[in-house]
């Protein structure tokens, strides 16, 4: 019998803190080889468009897929598991909260590493369901960050979002439309969009700051700027090959040859430590996320374990 996990079953489970472990414990698996990680495949009608993203784990026993599905009406999401040594089914999660923390996680992961030591100020671009998960995983995975400025087009939203996030985190969150100033302070700049063009200019980044880009999953969005892509010392990404496939903001620095595939760091191997993530306080630094699926089963592997522990979720006659 395998089980099923609602929405509600999720978050009475799911835990910054708890996505954040193992989201890292994911990438450590994919960089030391003991995962598999697939591209997401699109498949696309004139109403809708399926969305899948495959991986494996087999030291957690688990084989997958996530699947989404989005269209006027918005987005559905799903996370399978089976099990990866006989194929038998474990688990379906409805996996809306779930991909919102996983994306949160590895944002805060990589500016833990690649931002600097003593960064306190962070820019948020959007105030949308991604865009809290940002927040609440940069506040626990840096402590150190004591400023948060958000910018949003919509000053009703954006100054909700401020105060609900206020509230929430204990930390200042202030809306702001002085992008150029505030950018001159920042010493992270989190994109959290689902723009079609550049939100700010990169030459207006200082020396030192860290931007970490997570809207841009299709060639249809770029959230950054070619100047923000070519004046940075240390490029990251969750994966080469997804970031290839399908990179908005990176890709047509690739196609001009301004920026080389050999540049790209895996997120992975800075964890391990394989690759070096910020070597000096003067680097600007960029990560690139576009997504895995194995963030998504190391997620809802350990949220699966924590159901059947206390309970919770619903048994499916198959």
């Amino acid at each position: 019998m395998s089980l099923f996990l609602s929405e509600a079953d999720v978050a009475r489970l799911a835990h910054v803190d708890v996505a954040l472990a193992a989201v890292r414990a994911a990438h450590v698996a994919l960089s030391q080889g003991h995962a598999i990680d697939q591209p997401r495949l699109r498949v696309r009608t004139p109403g809708a468009t399926l969305h899948s993203m495959q991986a494996a784990w087999p030291e957690r026993g688990v084989i997958g897929y996530k699947a989404y599905t989005s269209s006027r009406e918005g987005a559905r999401f799903w996370v399978h598991l089976f099990d990866c040594n006989t194929g038998a089914p474990i688990a379906v999660l409805e996996a809306d909260l779930l991909g919102m923390l996983r994306t949160g996680a590895v944002s805060a992961l990589a500016s833990s590493v690649l931002a600097r030591a003593d960064a306190s100020r962070l820019l948020l671009f959007g105030t949308g369901w991604q865009a809290q998960g940002q927040l609440r995983a940069h506040a626990l995975a840096m402590p150190q960050l004591d400023s948060f400025y958000v910018f949003a087009r919509d000053t009703v939203k954006l100054r909700a979002f401020c105060e609900k996030m206020s509230a929430e985190l204990g930390k200042n969150v202030l809306p702001t439309d002085k992008i150029e100033q505030v950018l001159g302070i920042a010493d992270i700049v989190i994109t959290a969009t689902s723009s079609p063009k550049p939100l700010f200019d990169g030459g207006l980044l200082p020396k030192g700051s860290h931007v970490g880009a997570v809207g841009s999953n299709s060639l249809i969005r770029r959230e950054i700027d070619e100047k923000t892509v070519t004046q940075a010392d240390v490029i990251c990404v969750d994966s080469v090959p997804t970031a290839l496939a399908e990179s908005g903001d990176l890709l047509p620095a690739l196609e001009k040859g301004q920026l080389h595939q050999r540049q790209l760091r895996e997120l992975g191997d800075v964890l391990c430590g394989r690759q070096p993530g910020r070597i000096e306080a003067g680097q600007r630094t960029l990560f690139e996320s576009q997504g895995l699926a194995i963030q998504d089963l190391a997620l809802a592997v350990e949220l699966v374990e924590r159901a059947k522990a206390a309970g919770i979720g619903q048994t499916m006659p198959y």
